[in-house]
């Protein structure tokens, strides 16, 4: 069972240079935006623009899946008109990029299922080249990609489709696409860069990080960063989530079914822990909005279970969880050394199928603890309540919040004493958090960088990241890279 480790953290730790958000992307809602090249409306295109270079373009953005795809496609950038388009994307877990117009075709050898980390994709193109291999360059986290599936750099001087007339420039809002986040997109018109450009290796870690991107964007290049989410949307004014911060006056002004709400803080230099799209029985439950909500779609009994991408070994966290249907419920942790080798099936937290496991269960209140069962612990809990967990790695204690109030005159805070707190029964190895749901459970998640639940209230750790309903107990952190940098 795949969860992220620290050597799998690529790109998710910066020195010096910080991303502040990412845009989820939701193909179930359809959600998207788009800039027009348009003569009609005045927006740049080839037809009035002289120093438009067609022949050369470099897109660079950084984009964490939620799922995978055997057959299909993840997170594209695409500029299309008609027929013909200028796409950069997953395609069947491997890097693809292709251009209808200049008549080149790119797809790896490589797979990259990595739904826990971030990529930094680059796709940097320059007909002009007389060496084939040298017109199409594609990078995976700073790595020029040489092994393809599918390899072909069309002809020489061919121009590109994405500055012509009437193309639209699209993130999202694909029939055939499948979500996820987005950060930091550069759109380059006329230079083909490399991605040393807009990334570098850390010195300690070695892992491929983002830097300030110092190049020249062209008449019609723009970059975004998402960072005007709380203006309304203005072409003229060039605000709103679809601002170009690159210098020029080319915003993304036409929104399908987005809000401000999509707006994340898991970025590539702080990544938050999401559901894990692997550990879900049976295959069909749907896990949507970013890994952070679960929908049942078959079956019966409370037997669902999901779980964090990331396993904590050391410190104190906390997460939340909101039931948003009428169902039963078992908040709760399990040991990765279980995650790592059960089976799949139908059972819950606390089950002694899932050893050492222990959970909080909504239709008695009850404390259920691997192997031993259930007895007496708080409320019970139900559809609009928010459940906060804190897991205390460093005295081995688990507490539970009911709508803030800490379950059994708690106290997260008390240290080795545990007061009110549930003792772990594993005390060596790490701990993932998560859930299991009943029939016709639907569960919205947070773990601090994205959440679909409508929050009062916009609490954060004291080192400032995450955004909870409630505020996390003293010494408690959301589970991101870079608290568990410093605790994990």
């Amino acid at each position: 069972m795949a969860f992220l480790t620290e050597a799998a953290n690529r790109g998710s730790i910066a020195t010096g240079y910080d991303i502040e958000y990412s845009n989820k992307f939701e193909s179930d809602n359809s959600e998207g935006i788009t800039r027009n090249y348009d003569a009609s409306t005045g927006a740049n295109c080839i037809a009035n623009n002289s120093t438009t270079n067609a022949k050369k373009f470099t897109v660079s953005y950084w984009v964490k899946k939620t799922e995978l795809l055997a057959s299909g496609q993840n997170i594209p950038w695409i500029a299309i008109a008609g027929g013909n388009a200028t796409v950069v994307k997953f395609q069947d877990e491997k890097f693809a990029a292709y251009d209808d117009s200049a008549g080149w075709s790119l797809a790896t050898n490589a797979l990259f299922r990595d739904t826990s980390a971030w990529y930094h994709l680059v796709c940097a193109v320059d007909t002009t080249q007389s060496t084939a291999s040298d017109r199409v360059n594609l990078y995976v986290n700073g790595v020029l990609q040489t092994s393809f599936s599918t390899e072909n750099y069309g002809t020489q001087n061919n121009d590109n489709q994405l500055w012509k007339v009437n193309t639209g420039h699209q993130i999202g809002n694909q029939a055939y696409f499948k979500g996820g986040y987005i950060a930091e997109l550069h759109c380059i018109d006329g230079t083909q860069y490399a991605a040393s450009d807009f990334g570098e290796y850390d010195d300690d870690s070695g892992i491929w990080i983002p830097k300030e991107a110092d190049v020249t964007y062209g008449d019609q290049g723009y970059y975004l960063n998402w960072s005007d989410f709380g203006s309304a949307n203005s072409n003229a004014n060039n605000t709103g989530v679809g601002k170009d911060f690159s210098g020029n006056t080319n915003p993304f002004v036409n929104l399908a079914n987005w809000s401000s709400a999509d707006i994340a803080t898991d970025t590539p230099t702080n990544n938050f822990a999401i559901l894990n799209p692997l550990f879900k029985y049976p295959s069909s439950q749907e896990i949507t909005e970013g890994n952070t909500e679960v929908t049942r779609t078959s079956g019966t009994g409370l037997n669902k279970t999901f779980l964090a991408t990331m396993p904590v070994y050391n410190g104190k966290w906390y997460a939340e969880f909101e039931p948003a249907a009428s169902s039963n419920y078992a908040v709760g942790i399990m040991p990765d050394s279980t995650a790592a080798t059960v089976a799949m099936d139908a059972n819950y937290l606390g089950n002694s199928a899932y050893a050492e496991s222990i959970s909080y269960y909504s239709a008695t209140g009850q404390k259920i603890v691997a192997p031993s069962g259930g007895s007496a612990y708080g409320d019970s809990y139900t559809t609009g309540d928010t459940i906060g967990i804190a897991l205390d790695m460093d005295n081995n204690y688990v507490y539970f919040s009911k709508n803030g109030t800490w379950q059994n005159s708690g106290d997260p805070t008390s240290g080795s004493s545990g007061t009110g707190g549930i003792a772990l029964t594993n005390t060596t190895d790490g701990h993932l958090i998560g859930f299991t749901y009943d029939t016709g459970g639907n569960m919205y998640c947070n773990f601090g960088g994205y959440t679909v639940s409508s929050l009062a209230s916009a609490a954060s750790d004291a080192n400032g990241y995450g955004t909870f309903e409630y505020s996390p107990p003293s010494g408690y952190y959301a589970l991101c890279t870079k608290n568990l940098a410093r605790f994990g």
